[in-house]
């Protein structure tokens, strides 16, 4: 297998690179034009905001609040690094541009492919909301003094961490491709995770915390700040030199990992399952469809891995109190609708079509949709409570209610949500690689920010009926939420009903 790298075919990947963008650009309304522009104004907007304001917050009389900050600066510059190596590696590598299937006819380089899974990083609420916090906490301690120093190097940091987690992504995922990779990738993953588990019980993660390397970084953005320029730019100029050359070692990766077969795609499709008994009802026949297309799809299944462990985990670590594991089930339900319920008969695929032909009731299908769906946003939130409660101790009766109903409410509302989506906007995607998205990127930030704003303000509403005296408002708070979510649920499985709105889905998703 071929690995050198030449200029020209770098240069011939950018301007491939460029072409996949335009094509996909081309397939954009004048509407969503406009929505695209005035989303980026707004981010752009939202960053410089970041990076001015909160320099100018800060009050000299609390300088134990601001101790306070700088001491857990370094461990929010390395949490950044830690999202960028679980995103790619999650997503097999990263995000593709261009679906496979679209792209069949046009064979894509890995060198394009490594630069486009960079350029799509950013376009997730999730990284945004990270590099926010970094900008609005390092302009915080370093003060109103000079900002657009101090943000250059935190912006440089940035890019670095996430041409980082772009290049482990793909190792990762080309040892996933080879012999027995997918029993290794999961012994790494398991080793990783005991020595994690290890450091938290053994309470060494702090010390552990406090030699990060990224205490240099964060002491090359406090020269800036205080417009000492020789050991700024040395420092800012060291890592921005890394940046690049991290970039261009993650192609030898994208290559290898680009070029090895897709073995766990593979077995899933190609795999001999014996036949089971005749379901006893047509709800059932469905729901063992939605069920199997679910757990045969390899994004899903690494996704819900992830979403299952990951925020148990932080609780674990971080040693979260009942009043603020309310927040947790809403961004387990919002990252589970991500992975495909927002366009919920992608999954169906070509099949869309002949499962539409079923002598069975829409109103069936719809079910089956809505309780697949909401079982799989249940299962990862509730085993993100149980490892949450190791460390959270006994709950009294209102931090009980006020958990469990903050997990069915956000669970019933993202569950209506997406299928009100999957319904109005329904768009062709195969998930069947591992870098596969239900939605275009840029489609996928707004219906993620949408969802993350909503179940983190459901979250903090029940966070605070936690530290009341009895589970009485738990309960009048969840009643009339469900109820509404209930009656948007009806209004969309009226709409799918209909004949012309089911035959629009089923001609998009089926495409």
């Amino acid at each position: 297998m071929r690995t050198e790298l030449s200029w020209t075919e770098l240069l011939r990947g950018a301007a491939d690179l460029r072409a996949l963008l335009a094509f996909r650009a081309s397939g954009l309304s004048e509407r969503s034009r406009r929505r695209l522009r005035i989303a980026g104004l707004a981010v752009l907007l939202v960053t410089i905001a970041v990076i001015v304001v909160p320099g100018y917050l800060r009050d000299p009389l609390h300088n134990r609040r601001l101790g306070n900050f700088v001491a857990i600066s370094p461990t929010v510059y390395l949490g950044f690094v830690v999202l960028a190596v679980l995103a790619a590696i999650s997503s097999g590598g990263g995000r593709e541009v261009v679906p496979r299937e679209q792209a069949v006819a046009f064979p894509v380089s890995s060198v394009t492919e490594h630069l486009g899974a960079l350029l799509l990083a950013p376009l997730n609420i999730a990284w945004l909301l990270q590099a926010w916090t970094l900008l609005g906490l390092s302009s915080y301690v370093a003060g109103p003094h000079h900002p657009e120093l101090a943000a250059t190097t935190v912006l440089v940091w940035i890019a670095f961490a996430t041409a980082l987690g772009q290049l482990v992504g793909w190792v990762f995922e080309g040892i996933r491709r080879g012999p027995y990779g997918i029993w290794l990738a999961r012994g790494i993953s398991g080793a990783c995770g005991l020595g994690l588990g290890t450091l938290v019980v053994t309470d060494r993660l702090t010390d552990v915390l406090d030699h990060s390397p990224t205490t240099d970084v964060f002491i090359v953005m406090l020269h800036g700040a205080s417009a000492r320029i020789a050991p700024w730019l040395t420092g800012t100029a060291i890592l921005l030199g890394l940046m690049v050359l991290t970039v261009v070692a993650g192609l030898v990766p994208a290559r290898w990992a680009l070029n090895r077969p897709q073995r766990e795609e593979l077995r899933l499709e190609s795999g001999i399952r014996a036949a089971r008994p005749n379901p006893a009802s047509d709800l059932l026949a469905m729901v063992r469809l939605d069920r199997a297309s679910v757990w045969r799809s390899v994004p899903l299944r690494r996704g819900l891995f992830v979403l299952g462990l990951l925020p148990g985990g932080v609780a674990l670590a971080g040693d979260l109190t009942w009043d603020l594991v309310t927040v947790l089930p809403g961004l387990v339900a919002s990252g589970g609708a991500l992975l495909f319920g927002v366009n919920a008969w992608c999954l169906d695929g070509r099949g869309a079509l002949w499962r539409d032909s079923l002598p069975a009731s829409p109103r069936v299908a719809f079910a089956a949709k809505t309780l697949v769906l909401l079982e799989v946003l249940l299962v990862p939130a509730l085993i993100t409570l149980v490892l949450a409660a190791l460390r959270a101790g006994t709950p009294n009766a209102a931090e009980l209610a006020s958990v469990l109903a903050a997990t069915l409410v956000v669970c019933v509302q993202v569950t209506t949500t997406s299928l009100t989506w999957s319904v109005r906007r329904p768009f062709a995607a195969e998930l069947r690689s591992a870098r596969a998205t239900p939605a275009p990127p840029v489609v996928m930030v707004g219906y993620s920010a949408r969802l993350a704003m909503t179940t983190t303000l459901v979250g903090l509403l029940f966070s605070a009926t936690a530290l009341a005296g009895n589970a009485l408002p738990a309960v009048l708070l969840a009643v009339p939420l469900l109820l509404w979510s209930g009656y948007r649920l009806a209004g969309t499985a009226a709409a799918w009903a209909t004949p012309a709105t089911r035959a629009r889905v089923v001609a998009v998703v089926a495409t």
